[in-house]
């Protein structure tokens, strides 16, 4: 059975915990919760662990929820879209401004991040405050580390809110008077509290890597949440701080070489397989099994991407839905035999489980093969076998509308790359290209020899060939003028479909600066997302992002 270690009781329990909190960042408290906490629930030191374990659950509906991180990172860049389809995707035309870097202060992605990144940040505070009360009696002994964890989980919510919205309210404690209005920070001050409380907390907890420590906040994945601050940091404040994430990511590196315990897989579609809890490549997790985690969109890719003729091909107990697939220019930036290409996405013929030639069942292609093709027309329509899927997580056969392979938000590819690129951007491109050939290897075993890079072509442009290109309109801007553009490629050829393209693509200018299908930019304000017009509403203490209304 899948992840045998993992306590689903005590999950189960967090989850309906958390589904009672509120939603709202300025609603700081809520008084049944310690009652149900500490009335039911008395730990021993074998709890320790798990006791933190309703402020990870917010992690899941942040980042795979209906119209929440996933979309807002993947969706708005340029290697996915969600085009509108013969049987629908249109929705109030939320999918196109996403692509069109035209939402609004209303918009799904705007309020349901913020929402649930201040849920995650409200739970890891309600249990901070309720351990150093002692309104949950932990040990004094396992107070410290508990605490720090927590805090290293809160982190990486203040994180997610850093990297969209920027100028964001920090509140670092539950116990807040009646009518509390939290103030609005800097993204600098924010990038400061998050990083202070990384430095501070990082030595405080286990540097254990196990199966007792997975899916939880270790020593390693508090430095790779470091090493991804100080990574972005001359986005965040201002102040670019590649030597501290060299420093960070050797550290990792040298533990990794010395103890075996963390280490590139030697396939990378490992990493992603539904029976992945073992990879020993994943550094953080969110864990996931169907059984279990059963909200409706948990984790349903695979529903929001297949046709629902795909249905024979894995078995599923259900019909997909169609809808987001990748963007042609993209996967044309692709080496041929690059394994990241015929394993990261669906493409060609579709078959059933027993082999038989599947057929178009609505559109244009009603009755003739369904072959997904590397074309789309545009965001605005395209057919049934338009643009290839996603399919980088593994489907596992008999799947439910759910999948149940563990999200590796943090692994040791990442920690790589992010040496890489800061070598690169100090001057020591060989240096980079050494590590970047490191990750390529297993992408080329048929060809060793085009898994080797150089100095010299990562500090070339990038070969996207980025300008307009739909049923409507056509332009030519290439990516030759895109500092470092090859190494962005080699990000893109990586880590695509894993809700980070959007920050990777603001760190090398191009979110806002190119076009793609039917993308055009649309100011440089769009690089940060708008305050919710809900919390604004709400809270007079808030100003907008500029750009915004």
């Amino acid at each position: 059975m899948k992840k045998k270690y993992f306590n689903i009781k005590f999950w189960i329990s967090c989850t309906l915990i958390s589904l009672s909190i509120f939603s709202a960042c300025t609603k700081l408290k809520d008084t049944s919760y310690s009652q149900i906490i500490s009335g039911g629930f008395s730990p021993t030191a074998s709890d320790i662990s798990a006791l933190a374990g309703a402020a990870y659950v917010d992690w899941r509906g942040l980042l795979l929820q209906w119209n929440t991180v996933y979309r807002a990172q993947e969706v708005s860049a340029d290697q996915m879209l969600t085009p509108a389809r013969p049987n629908g995707w249109v929705d109030g035309g939320v999918y196109r401004r996403i692509h069109e870097h035209k939402w609004t202060t209303e918009d799904d992605i705007v309020v349901n991040v913020w929402t649930r990144a201040y849920q995650g940040i409200t739970n890891c505070n309600r249990i901070i405050y309720q351990v150093q009360s002692s309104a949950i009696p932990v040990a004094p002994k396992d107070t410290s580390s508990l605490v720090a964890e927590l805090k290293l989980l809160r982190a990486s919510y203040y994180w997610m809110l850093c990297d969209m919205y920027g100028n964001v309210p920090i509140v670092d404690r539950f116990d807040v008077p009646a009518g509390y209005l939290p103030q609005q920070n800097t993204r600098r001050e924010v990038y400061n509290f998050i990083v202070n409380d990384l430095l501070a907390n990082i030595p405080k907890v286990t540097d254990e890597v196990s199966a007792k420590t997975y899916g939880k906040f270790n020593k390693w994945a508090g430095l790779t949440l470091l090493a991804k601050m100080y990574l972005n940091a001359q986005v965040y404040s201002g102040t670019p701080e590649w030597e501290k994430c060299k420093a960070v990511c050797d550290t990792i590196i040298n533990f990794a070489t010395t103890s075996g315990k963390i280490t590139l897989e030697a396939s990378q579609k490992s990493v992603f397989a539904t029976e992945n809890e073992n990879s020993r490549e994943i550094i953080f997790a969110l864990p996931f099994d169907s059984k279990y985690v059963n909200e409706w969109n948990s984790f349903d890719v695979h529903m929001q991407t297949l046709q629902p003729q795909n249905q024979k091909t894995y078995n599923l107990q259900s019909s997909p839905w169609g809808g987001v697939c990748a963007v042609p220019q993209f996967i044309s930036t692709f080496d041929p035999q690059d394994s990241r290409l015929t394993e990261n996405y669906i493409f060609g013929q579709q078959f059933s489980a027993a082999g038989d030639s599947l057929f178009g069942s609505m559109g244009a292609f009603v009755g003739k093969p369904l072959a997904y093709r590397n074309y789309v027309a545009g965001v605005d329509q395209s057919e049934e076998v338009d643009g290839y899927r996603l399919g980088k997580f593994e489907i596992a056969m008999g799947a439910t509308n759910r999948l149940s392979n563990d999200w590796p938000l943090l692994r040791y590819a990442d920690v790589l790359m992010m040496k890489a690129e800061c070598l690169l951007r100090t001057g020591d491109a060989p240096g980079a290209a050494t590590l970047v050939t490191q990750v390529r290897q297993r992408a080329f075993r048929s060809n060793a020899a085009k898994a080797v890079v150089t100095g010299a072509q990562l500090l070339l442009g990038s070969g996207y060939d980025y300008g307009l290109r739909n049923h409507l309109t056509s332009t030519q801007e290439g990516g030759a003028d895109v500092q470092y553009g090859r190494f962005l490629d080699e990000l893109a050829w990586e880590f695509n479909q894993e809700a980070r393209r959007r920050t990777d693509l603001i760190r090398f200018g191009v979110f806002t600066r190119k076009s793609w299908l039917s993308h055009s930019p649309n100011g440089d304000y769009r690089a940060l997302f708008p305050i919710p017009k809900t919390e604004i509403d709400k809270n007079a203490n808030l100003k907008q992002n500029p750009g915004y209304n």
